[in-house]
């Protein structure tokens, strides 16, 4: 395959814009009292979602944002924000569902994202880089429009972790010589699978103020304690 030629099939793409934009109005609608949002609010965070990754990618490569370069990008993140707020209600109590397609749509992004920086020759690292934001771009806009902590600031489940993980494998196996798309499947799979049981597990990085205390602890206890 010839990554110079590499372009994103708009069918993926959309898909993605699609995926994200219903998380988004999803995670939107489940907001009560003061901070709860009108119909207004609720698509704008979805389409916020499931186009801020692609605009990320494209601004941190320098290329033409390619979700305005088609009218199907605005039109699929709407419709499916729309579709995000219908389905809010009854979909509240499938939490599983709703993490599965969280994982999901960080995969694609970051997929996406390190698939197109290694297509335009970007190195290993700096491709991988440009997954992440993309992978995450869409939670930071989201929590940024809303008022709320950036989530990936903040102790909770592995989220940039698993793009991370995700887009490194991707970026690996095309350095060995795997197929870019064969790669990018891969890749998506290994985010959703480390989002999935992070989530399922619990598991967290270390919290900040647990890493200063021990080191504090460990200083601390070589030194010599005089007593009065």
């Amino acid at each position: 395959m010839d990554q110079s030629a590499f372009v994103i099939p708009l069918w993926a793409d959309l898909t993605a814009v699609g995926l994200g934009g219903v998380q988004g109005a999803l995670f939107a609608s489940g907001f009560q009292g003061q901070r709860r949002l009108d119909l207004l609010g609720v698509a704008i965070i979805g389409i916020v979602v499931g186009m801020g990754g692609g605009i990320i990618r494209d601004m941190l490569l320098n290329q033409p944002l390619g979700t305005l370069q088609s009218n199907w990008y605005l039109i699929t993140a709407t419709g499916a924000a729309l579709l995000g707020m219908l389905l809010a209600a009854p979909l509240r109590r499938l939490n599983g569902l709703i993490v599965g397609l969280d994982a999901i749509v960080i995969g694609l992004f970051g997929a996406f994202g390190t698939s197109k920086a290694l297509a335009i020759g970007l190195p290993l690292v700096p491709a991988v880089f440009v997954g992440v934001c993309s992978a995450v771009g869409g939670g930071i806009l989201r929590d940024v429009f809303m008022g709320l902590p950036v989530a990936i600031m903040h102790v909770g489940s592995l989220y940039a972790v698993a793009a991370a993980g995700g887009c490194l494998v991707l970026a690996s196996l095309n350095a060995f010589g795997v197929p870019l798309v064969l790669a990018a499947i891969i890749g998506v799979v290994v985010t959703a699978v480390i989002r999935v049981l992070a989530v399922v597990f619990d598991l967290s990085l270390p919290e900040q103020r647990m890493l200063y205390r021990r080191r504090v602890a460990a200083e601390t206890g070589a030194m010599p304690i005089v007593r009065p």
